[in-house]
């Protein structure tokens, strides 16, 4: 008889609860942040270029130093690795602070902003693959895809508070409230992490030279085809789907929902991708999980063809959250191949290629809606970026088999 499945097997250990704990102070910062710089740059300039912008100024500096900041977490200490990148992004949300508090936005106070925003696409650039490779340190291999389940139910928790607080928080107090929980929120966030007691790991040879490590993690990504075909599909609908990077224009010019309502919009998705991912922890790993990751992009592109053409607040909030329970299934899937098939000692460099595939595909995302938008204008943009979602999906599967024919989420699976 098989043994009963434990939900909050990864749960137990402290120093992953320690983790969880960072990465959802972490998460909630910075989603504070994120509405109130889009509703800030946006109120000031009428523009939704700007809010690609945004992500552009993120997504440069994040996608330029990604593959460099994997080859550091493999070389050196991932946890104190993490802190300084967490200590960057600190030194961020103090920035924006202060700026707020000085001056208005508008006219030519918009710059600093970005280069903010700059300053902080580099921390997350070393934070992302550090962190993600601490995470398979603090637990058994076995423990993979029960811990990845409840780190994403954590972030996505996380990402559920932190847009509805925001809001509330501009809405009640402005940007120099809003930006003081964000400080206070990350020094939770550094606290936590330096806690973490990870088990000693011994550090690979450094027999290699820069170039010849950052090449091996791109070669062995593009190796696996199971792994390869989960990022690319991942990174084009998010590209194409990047809707949440418009929605300060549904809510102020669309939907007529305020600050309050782009809150409640950005923490839509997300409260979707909680439940799906809380219920994700509770299940045994899937079976049919290549399947399952195509037809959950699949009804992502169709909830964002679906919040294109709405013109109800409260459907718009109902197909966003759909979108969010769909995503959450390919996120799980992806996040636990990428750490069940990787090598340890090359984890923080494929976990680099990966965020340099689906980290930067937000931002990169989110530049590609403000362009579309500007040309096209914000509706037809957000359906056309849907439909190239689906298509997306029909293209994957019929291009790469391996990932169609993907069953049981493990190793042994995967390889087959």
């Amino acid at each position: 008889m098989a043994p009963a499945h434990d939900s909050y097997l990864a749960l137990r250990n402290p120093g992953f609860r320690r983790y969880i704990v960072s990465l959802m102070a972490m998460t909630v910062a910075t989603q504070i942040r994120g509405v109130v710089v889009a509703w800030q740059l946006y109120a000031a300039t009428g523009d939704p270029l700007s809010l690609g912008l945004i992500g552009l100024a993120e997504a440069l500096p994040f996608i330029a130093t990604a593959l460099y900041a994997g080859h550091v977490a493999d070389r050196h200490d991932r946890r104190r690795v993490a802190l300084g990148a967490l200590l960057l992004v600190l030194a961020c949300a103090a920035a924006l602070l202060g700026l707020s508090l000085r001056r208005p936005v508008g006219g030519g106070g918009v710059w600093p902003f970005y280069a903010v925003i700059f300053a902080s696409g580099i921390a997350r650039s070393f934070l992302m693959p550090a962190r993600t490779a601490l995470a398979a340190e603090l637990v058994p291999r076995e423990q993979y895809a029960n811990a990845t389940a409840w780190r994403t139910s954590s972030w996505q928790f996380a990402a559920v508070a932190g847009p509805a607080l925001g809001g509330v928080l501009y809405a009640v107090g402005g940007p120099g409230l809003a930006y003081s929980v964000d400080v206070a929120l990350m020094l939770v966030a550094v606290g936590a992490l330096a806690l973490v007691r990870r088990p000693p790991r011994v550090a690979p040879p450094a027999s290699l030279s820069v170039r010849e490590s950052l090449s091996g993690g791109l070669r062995w990504v593009f190796a696996q085809p199971v792994v390869l075909g989960a990022m690319t599909l991942d990174l084009f609908s998010v590209l194409f789907g990047g809707a949440v990077a418009l929605l300060p224009v549904f809510a102020a010019d669309i939907l007529r929902a305020g600050p309050e309502g782009l809150g409640a919009l950005r923490a839509a998705p997300a409260v979707g991708s909680v439940l799906t991912a809380l219920w994700l922890a509770h299940r045994p790993p899937m079976r049919r999980a290549g399947p399952a990751m195509l037809a959950s992009v699949a009804i992502f592109g169709v909830c964002i063809i679906g919040f294109g053409l709405s013109r109800s607040f409260p459907a718009s909030l109902a197909l966003l959250a759909a979108s969010g329970m769909a995503d959450t299934v390919s996120v799980v899937i992806r996040a636990t191949l990428l750490q069940v098939l990787t090598p340890d000692a090359l984890l923080g460099r494929v976990s680099a290629v990966n965020a340099v595939f689906i980290g930067s595909s937000n931002e990169i995302g989110a530049f590609e809606s403000g362009v579309a938008a500007k040309l096209m204008g914000t509706v037809p943009s957000v359906v056309f970026g849907g439909c190239m979602t689906v298509l997306v999906v029909a293209v994957t599967a019929w291009r790469i088999p391996a990932l169609r024919r993907l069953g049981r989420l493990d190793a042994e699976a995967a390889a087959t």
